[in-house]
């Protein structure tokens, strides 16, 4: 095995590069993080919740990785094909440049969907270049053994649970449980790596240079196809596009589910125990989702999200925290069993690494108004939902008018115990308020007196108890003290008039207390704990609802100087992880659907108000 191919002892950056040295690709069923230095880091096969065949970010020794790169001392620059989400890693060298393009087509036949193909596709671009490889999968997050056979450039990597055949145009050779190769490549010359699922109908299938060059075009075309369909003519095109594209990423097409993020337990805090799950379907987060989406012109994702909640969410009244689940899995499951794998290290030591997510069983009654927002507008910009929507928006909008005065975990998701939370109860409000406006619109039958009276009842409830005379501010929960950055959708969600004078008083206190260089963090955990320990980055959502609140405010200036240093804190690909850091690193699962939806609905808003 050659030298190059060892791992360092140091724990530090060398083993794990940042968390914002990353790209994502994808073909909506599955991702895979690519790393600036060409390695895929990153990898469950054959969707997004299974289990990892690539997961050395989470531990550079157990976890896995597929190598890619020059043999050579290079510098390294990354970019998508533009307007799509083909990723291309380019290696300058003194004596050539060579690129890696890194896809995962997309197809339509189900058969072949199921192959999950990854082309990696080499090319020497100037000069000439010796190139190094290794596939080195270790399957069932690195707790499963594997043999691997090899012949005619073909090579199986054969688990208990999962096959993966890898085919290649140089040769390769096997070494223990991974496959390398060293090949060198002068100008115009290519070479491929296709990495396939087999088993079932779907045999080991070899990629010619001619094959790989057809789907390139033809995912080049996907994915540009798609993007056509936006609406948004913009300041910021690029990065509002390369947002939608991520979104799109994060769809998962035979459900129509939307998962918050491709990854888990990246870390909030370098060595803290802030990592978790976020493979799944927040209904909060996929709600917001196709509003942005919807923003945009693209109505199928919602219609498709539509057939997810149809088919896989039934409402169940009875159960003691409402009759929709906070998330559920990608094909609608309601289990999702927290457990740490106690054998992986952790992104740079933070462990634990978790897999599944305990806060399923949270009752969070924002939830409810996100979906019935979301919902609303469907039916505004989409097309006009059914009676069999509505029969079930008015059973969840009676719900809400019976429970909406109750503690809950909020939308942090707290673990410390229930309390009275103004965003729940303002989310509450805007599922009733929203719920009568669909029903006066489209003349719908609905308990108007009563929703009436309670959307009022929790109105007052709001601006007698969420408002401190002392903070002059609206707070975290009813009675406190507490700032909380969530209060900024007050005046999104049109609760408040944006220019009222207790909500830019509220406005004021937000970017006294919790904003940093135009970066807001949530809330201050001394203050209001939260059952974790240690502290977090500023929260990339609330940096753009924070630029939302001042441009309907008013303060222009101010709202476009924030957007555009948060554009700045984007990686070199303009993705963000959940949080940023004290220094500007990114933080949390990565990409997050929050942080991207959010940059979205800022710069549209921004954009109409600037003219």
């Amino acid at each position: 095995m050659p030298s190059a191919f060892g791992t360092s002892p140091d724990t530090g950056t060398t083993r794990y590069p940042p968390v914002a040295d990353h790209g994502l690709i994808g073909d909506l069923r599955s991702a895979a993080l690519v790393d600036s230095h060409g390695t895929i880091d990153w990898y469950c096969c054959p969707r997004f919740d299974a289990p990892s065949v690539f997961a050395s970010i989470l531990d550079a020794d157990r976890g896995g990785s597929f190598e890619l790169a020059a043999d050579a001392p290079t510098r390294t620059k990354q970019f998508y094909f533009p307007d799509t989400n083909v990723l291309i890693t380019r290696f300058f060298a003194d004596d050539g440049v060579g690129e890696v393009q890194d896809f995962m087509p997309v197809l339509d036949d189900s058969r072949e969907a199921d192959r999950h193909r990854l082309i990696r596709r080499v090319v020497c671009v100037r000069g000439s270049l010796p190139f190094r490889a290794r596939v080195a999968p270790r399957f069932e997050y690195g707790a499963q053994s594997h043999t691997v056979h090899a012949q005619h450039g073909q090579a199986v990597f054969e688990s208990p649970s999962l096959s993966l055949a890898l085919t290649s145009s140089v040769p390769i050779e096997v070494a223990g449980q991974d496959v390398w190769s060293l090949f060198k490549l002068h100008e115009g010359e290519s070479a491929v790596f296709a990495l396939d699922r087999v088993g079932g109908d779907v045999a080991p299938r070899f990629c010619p240079l001619s094959e790989a060059e057809q789907q390139f075009n033809a995912t080049v075309g996907y994915w540009r196809r798609w993007l056509s369909r936006s609406r948004y003519r913009g300041r910021w095109r690029e990065m509002v596009h390369r947002s939608a594209l991520t979104l799109k990423l994060l769809t998962y097409v035979p459900s129509g589910a939307i998962i918050a993020a491709p990854t888990t337990s990246l870390p909030e805090r370098v060595g803290g125990e802030r990592n978790w799950d976020y493979r799944y379907v927040w209904i909060r987060d996929a709600a917001f989702c196709v509003y942005a989406l919807l923003r945009l012109g693209f109505t199928e994702e919602a219609e498709a999200f539509m057939g997810f909640l149809s088919e896989h969410v039934h409402l169940e009244a009875t159960r003691p925290t409402g009759p929709l689940q906070i998330m559920y899995g990608i094909d609608g499951r309601r289990e999702l069993p927290e457990r740490k794998l106690t054998h992986l290290e952790g992104y740079r030591g933070s462990a634990p690494v978790r897999v599944g997510n305990d806060a399923v069983g949270q009752l969070q009654l924002d939830i409810y108004g996100a979906l019935i927002d979301a919902l609303y507008l469907y039916d505004k910009w989409g097309r006009p939902i059914s009676s069999g929507h509505w029969d079930s928006i008015s059973e969840l909008v009676d719900w809400v008018c019976e429970h909406w005065d109750q503690p809950d975990q909020g939308i942090w998701e707290s673990r410390s115990g229930g309390r009275n939370f103004l965003y729940s109860r303002l989310m509450c409000w805007v599922a009733i308020e929203r719920a009568m406006r669909l029903a006066r619109h489209r003349g719908l039958p609905a308990d108007m007196v009563r929703w009436g009276w309670v959307r009022d009842e929790i109105y007052h409830r709001i601006m007698r108890h969420g408002w401190s005379a002392e903070r002059h501010a609206f707070v975290q929960y009813e009675d406190g003290h507490v700032l909380d950055a969530s209060v900024l959708m007050m005046p999104l969600a049109k609760f408040v008039s944006p220019t009222d004078p207790k909500w830019l008083a509220t406005l004021d206190a937000l970017g006294d207390d919790l904003v940093s260089d135009s970066l807001v963090y949530r809330y201050d955990p001394q203050s209001s704990p939260d059952g974790l320990r240690g502290d977090e980055g500023t929260f990339s959502i609330c940096s753009f609802w924070y630029v939302e609140a001042l441009t309907r405010a008013g303060r222009l200036d101010e709202a476009r100087l924030a957007f555009e240093k948060m554009l700045t804190y984007a990686n070199h690909l303009g993705l963000y992880a959940e949080q940023i850091g004290h220094t500007g690193e990114q933080r949390g699962n990565f990409p997050q659907a929050f942080t991207h939806l959010a940059l979205i609905s800022a710069a549209f808003n921004l954009d109409r108000a600037l003219g």
